[in-house]
């Protein structure tokens, strides 16, 4: 299936590895050029090599932090130095720490909003304008399956990536009059670096496929394929939705 996205331009947050890294991967198979970011350039470098490697397309990279203003910009601005008008922008960040509501003091969820909405909202704002200008574009934040299920001992996540929803349908209903769809994707168990870290030393996945209707853990090319269709204009007449990934976790309906 053509995506009808060749020649796109796309900007990915947290890119350098993981579901980032995999998203971007996907992207630059279907034609985009692409630029990844994180706040660690060797990571990017690596990162930056494989991708051009495994798809021959066309990759920058930028280093920034994106709880800080001064690394927001720094992105933006070289987002539109390198690659003009970003037409496809993918949101996505690290997780805040575990824990119970007691253990987390106000510290704890000012840094939370400001690496799940704050560093979002900003992010979007200075993308947008260009995508306005040309009436054209793709916004995905990625946030978890547990802003729709919460997880048990993940209060900062549950709390603050559950303003995403809100976010992103009202974006998309602001949006679609300049052809910008707005969507929400929602991770579930996923085999990346971080999941593996939790798993510890033991071989199984029993601890996160037990409630998983399909019994296994994704890989980040499985997640990675529904974000590049969100992105693509094949998906030209979906907007304001909150997708799961998940294998079936989400026992709502």
């Amino acid at each position: 299936m053509d995506l009808g996205i060749t020649g796109r331009k796309a900007l990915i947050m947290a890119s350098s590895k993981g579901l980032g890294k995999a998203v971007a991967t996907e992207l630059a198979n279907e034609g985009v050029e692409i630029m990844i970011c994180s706040r660690n350039e060797e990571h990017l470098r690596s990162a930056k090599s494989e991708i051009e490697t495994k798809t021959g397309g066309v990759v920058h990279y930028v280093v920034g932090n994106v709880t800080e203003q001064s690394g927001r910009e720094n992105i933006i601005q070289s987002a539109k130095a390198k690659l003009g008008t970003v037409d496809i922008l993918v949101t996505n960040s690290g997780g805040p720490p575990t824990g119970k509501f007691e253990e987390h003091d106000a510290k704890a969820w000012e840094s939370a909003y400001k690496l799940l909405l704050e560093s979002t909202v900003e992010i979007i704002k200075g993308a947008l304008p260009g995508m306005k200008t040309q009436q054209w574009g793709r916004i995905v934040t990625i946030s978890s399956q547990a802003i729709k299920q919460p997880v048990n001992g993940l209060i900062l996540s549950n709390s603050v990536r559950a303003s995403l929803l809100g976010l992103v349908k009202t974006l998309s209903n602001e949006l679609g009059p300049y052809n910008i769809t707005v969507n929400n994707v929602l991770p579930g168990y996923t085999e990346t670096e971080r999941l593996t870290q939790l798993r510890g030393d033991t071989s199984n996945w029993d601890t996160f496929t037990k409630d998983v209707p399909l019994g296994r853990v994704a890989q980040p090319k499985e997640f990675a394929a529904a974000v590049t269709f969100l992105c693509s204009q094949r998906a030209s007449y979906i907007t304001g939705i909150s997708l799961p990934v998940d294998g079936g976790w989400i026992k709502g309906i």
